[in-house]
């Protein structure tokens, strides 16, 4: 195997071109085609590579004695665009430093002849060791051949590891690992952007069932599996079919981003879709046509799945024969699975499709349904017509299933995934893999209302009291709990349709209601919950709910302690339910300190006159004051510069706080910055008290965006002497999780910035998302004056991007703008921030019009 340096190069560059050359051929012919045929490309690719390495190891004059073997995907015979080439290097005993040196040497010109490859050199004894209890090894081996070398130390391999593995053992592992990889992609196809491998219903799942079969001795292709009666004709072509647009699609998206990407992501969904045909619509992007049909996919695959794994699991797992249990004359307990008596149940009686659910919930012991269970259900589903949804007996089942103490997200989760739900609820059918592109959704519309209907159960579930303690005391105490599950599922039913979707979703709603005969008080609450849904979201992050007069007007809204209950736990659910970085601390407790305060309001009868709520708020401050061993008088002086609007915008923790900090330096030349732990929840609080000065809020935000925070509440106050007390609520972008180590930085950089009053620094350049790219958001911007005609209230709906706000504060500050609060709201890649505003000539409509067209163009650019 030696080669001088002349050979070696030569080597390299005539094995690298053969590979690219052929490698390139083929691309070019699959992406030529009209109809092109993945199998066949994945195969041709395994022979391009089989045929060089084999060239290149007789080539080398390697010893007799070993053998090289694909395994994997490879193994398999799939090689995809982007995929690396498993090998593993075969040896009769443990190599001596010397063949350990050639090996080395083999290795490397593998890579550097242009294959990225996954290696891993072993004896047979090696092997069956490393397969023993590593399931990824095993599944490695299952689909190991040989490509070149001896034959009989293969063979002796393929043999002993055959031996060597336990078909039942292997089947168990797999479907916990098939189950653990579902829970990650949150048990749901229905992502925005899915992994079209490893999210449920993708090509994973399909590779699942046959490593359990080639594991077992039952072939390695569906028409194996039919042979052996797992599957029907009819479910062996439909998964051919599926598997056939999966692989495509993987083929095609490894194409155009030219790696190892089995996201579908935003940014490759149109040219993927434009790759494989699909074509814009009026109504419908070809994007979402492309989405729709994957969805579609999954779903399909996801039902093919269970079916097999459980008919596989029943031959591999023979049981003694135990006589079904009957329930009732249409079902029966058959392994602890729901099975139909006989295969004609739901075409002779079509109203036990919806019991079969309501089965499910009744009886715990039953852990799933049998496969002929799935396939009379699919056959049967189209049988659910208007006549279907008329009978009464369906609609009293199909509130039944709502009002069960378990099981009802699996249940709906079951229904949907087998189209009962769609075609029960025509307009639910509708939303099935609708897209939203809204920026903070990550879910289709259908998958967003049963997580929302899953974070629901979840707070009445013991299990997870330590995640939402407040929410799960509350839904506790909550009569008729099956209501918000109702008001859940249809909150945002009407999405894609044009017009106000909580509007449109009410009406459909009432309709329900009416059709199902509910009680009038019980029809009114789910039609006015899914009716003001989005209100207190609004208001908590949007309004300034330390205003009195705002609470007041949402009290009158939400009427009682009922209304506002069921409205807090929906909000709280449908927020959480939309992305994980869409829900924090911060906004949690803007909802619970509206919902308590308002509770308080209606539990008084009336409101409660401002200046209780300060003189409450003072004398509760001047408890902790003492407790700190404040002198009784330190805080008059402070307090004295002090307007009402203070004591009503901080709480009486706050402001004994402030006035601990500042009460000795009230007329101080030199900047107090404070900063600690948000003592409500994540984050940094921070309090800045200087003399007023120019640019000072674009100053701050400069200094907090580079030192990594987003401010998401801002609180502005000039005392009557003159000076700036300003306080911030921030959270760390940076993921550094340094919170505690960052205060002594921030007291000492502000104050720093704050007494040499240079610039303002803009924040650090960062990247626009992937999102935000592909669905730009154009920006909206609104001055109006408050309720009051006191101040302005100025609204900026935009993409989310670094340096916002800094843009925001500039604009404002060169028109001589007096900014009292901001509220900071980011949903996704989304913010909707709300500013309350004066002076800068403000009251003339002209100067606002040049405010609000300077700052449009500012976010535009």
């Amino acid at each position: 195997m030696k080669l001088d340096a002349a050979e070696r190069t030569q080597l390299l560059s005539r094995y690298k071109s053969r590979i690219q050359k052929g490698q390139r051929a083929l691309r070019d012919q699959y992406l030529s085609s009209y109809d092109p045929d993945p199998a066949c490309l994945l195969y041709e690719r395994c022979h391009l590579i089989d045929e060089a390495l084999r060239d290149l190891w007789t080539e080398l004059h390697l010893p007799d004695s070993m053998a090289l073997c694909a395994v994997g995907g490879y193994g398999r015979g799939e090689l995809w665009p982007s995929s690396d080439i498993d090998l593993l290097i075969l040896l009769p005993d443990d190599p001596d430093p010397a063949r350990a040196g050639q090996l080395e040497q083999l290795v490397g010109l593998f890579w550097d002849i242009g294959l990225e490859i996954g290696h891993s050199v072993r004896t047979v004894e090696d092997c069956l060791r490393e397969a023993d209890g590593d399931l990824t090894v095993q599944t490695a081996l299952v689909e190991a051949r040989l490509i070149v070398g001896n034959y009989g130390l293969f063979s002796r391999m393929a043999s002993e590891f055959k031996k060597h593995l336990d078909p039942q053992a292997f089947y168990h592992t797999k479907r916990v690992e098939q189950e653990e990889r579902h829970r990650r992609y949150q048990e749901t196809p229905f992502s925005l952007e899915p992994n079209c491998k490893d999210s449920p219903g993708g090509l994973r799942d399909l590779q699942t069932i046959l490593w359990i079969a080639q594991a077992t001795g039952y072939g390695n292709s569906w028409r194996d599996l039919k042979r052996h009666g797992f599957i029907t004709y009819q479910e062996e072509q439909g998964l051919d079919r599926r598997e056939r647009f999966l692989q495509n699609l993987r083929i095609q998206l490894h194409y155009h981003a030219g790696r190892q990407e089995d996201r579908l992501l935003f940014d490759y969904q149109t040219a993927l879709a434009e790759r494989l045909g699909f074509r814009d619509k009026p109504t419908r992007r070809a994007s979402e046509q492309l989405m729709q049909e994957y969805y579609r996919t999954a779903k399909t695959i996801m039902q093919l799945n269970t079916i097999l794994l459980q008919n596989m699991g029943a031959a591999i797992f023979p049981s003694a024969e135990h006589a079904p249990i009957l329930i009732n004359e249409r079902f029966q307990n058959a392994h602890q699975l729901l099975d139909v008596t006989h295969e004609r149940v739901f075409t002779e009686h079509p109203p036990a499709m919806l019991e079969a659910f309501l089965l499910m919930e009744q009886h715990s012991e039953l852990k799933g349904l049998t496969a002929r269970t799935i396939r009379s259900l699919w056959r049967a589903r189209k049988l659910i017509d208007d006549d279907f949804r008329q009978n009464p007996l369906n609609k009293e089942r199909f509130i039944e299933i709502f009002k069960q103490p378990r099981g009802v997200l699996h249940e709906l989760r079951r229904m949907n995934q087998f189209d009962i739900l769609g075609r029960y609820l025509p307009k639910f059918g509708a939303i099935v893999g609708q897209m939203q592109h809204d920026l903070f959704h990550v879910y289709t519309v259908d998958q967003h209302i049963l997580q929302v209907l899953r974070n629901l159960r979840r707070f009445s579930d013991t299990d997870f009291t330590h995640e939402y303690p407040f929410c799960s005391q509350l839904i506790s105490e909550f009569e008729k709990p099956w209501l918000l599950y109702i008001a859940a599922l249809f909150h945002d039913i009407a999405k894609g349709r044009g017009g106000g979707h909580s509007e449109l979703g009410a009406f459909d709603a009432l309709e329900f209601c009416d059709e199902h005969g509910l009680a009038e008080e019980d029809a009114e609450l789910i039609v006015w919950l899914v009716r003001h849904h989005l209100v207190m979201s609004n208001v908590a992050q949007k309004q300034d709910i330390a205003d009195p007069d705002v609470v007041a007007a949402f009290a009158r809204m939400v009427k009682d302690e009922r209304h506002l209950t069921a409205l807090y736990l929906l909000t709280v659910a449908d927020i959480r339910g939309t992305s994980p970085k869409v829900w924090n601390s911060w906004k949690g407790q803007l909802l619970e300190g509206l919902y308590n305060q308002t509770r308080r309001l209606l539990l008084s009868g009336g409101q409660v006159p401002a200046q209780g709520i300060i003189r409450e708020r003072k004398e509760e401050a001047l408890r902790l004051m003492l407790y700190h061993g404040i002198h009784e008088s330190a805080h008059e002086q402070l307090w004295n510069q002090l307007d009402t609007v203070y004591f009503l915008r901080h709480s009486a923790e706050e402001i004994a706080w402030h006035a601990r900090a500042l009460h000795y330096r009230i007329n101080t030349e030199e900047p107090v910055v404070k900063a600690r732990l948000n003592p409500h929840g994540d984050g940094i609080e921070v309090m800045a008290y200087t003399r007023d000065q120019r640019d000072l809020f674009a100053r701050m935000v400069g200094f907090f965006s580079r030192a990594g925070y987003n401010i998401l509440d801002a609180r502005i106050h000039t005392t009557k002497h003159g000076y700036a007390l300003d306080s911030f609520i921030m959270l760390d972008v940076t993921g550094r999780d340094s919170d505690r180590s960052m205060i002594h930085y921030i007291e000492h950089e502000l104050k720093e910035r704050l007494l040499q009053q240079g610039p303002p620094e803009r924040p650090a350049q960062g990247r626009i998302s992937r999102q935000v790219k592909h669905f730009p958001i154009r920006p909206q911007v609104t001055i109006e004056n408050d309720e009051k005609d006191a101040q302005f209230v100025l609204s900026v709906s935009a993409a989310d991007r670094p340096g916002l706000l800094y843009t925001v504060a500039s604009v404002l500050a060169t028109h001589g703008a007096s900014l009292h609060t901001a509220k900071i709201v980011t949903l996704g890649e989304r913010v909707e921030d709300t500013f309350l505003i004066t002076g800068g000539d403000l009251v003339n409509s002209a100067s606002r019009i040049k405010l609000e067209t300077e700052l449009l163009n500012q976010l535009q650019s």
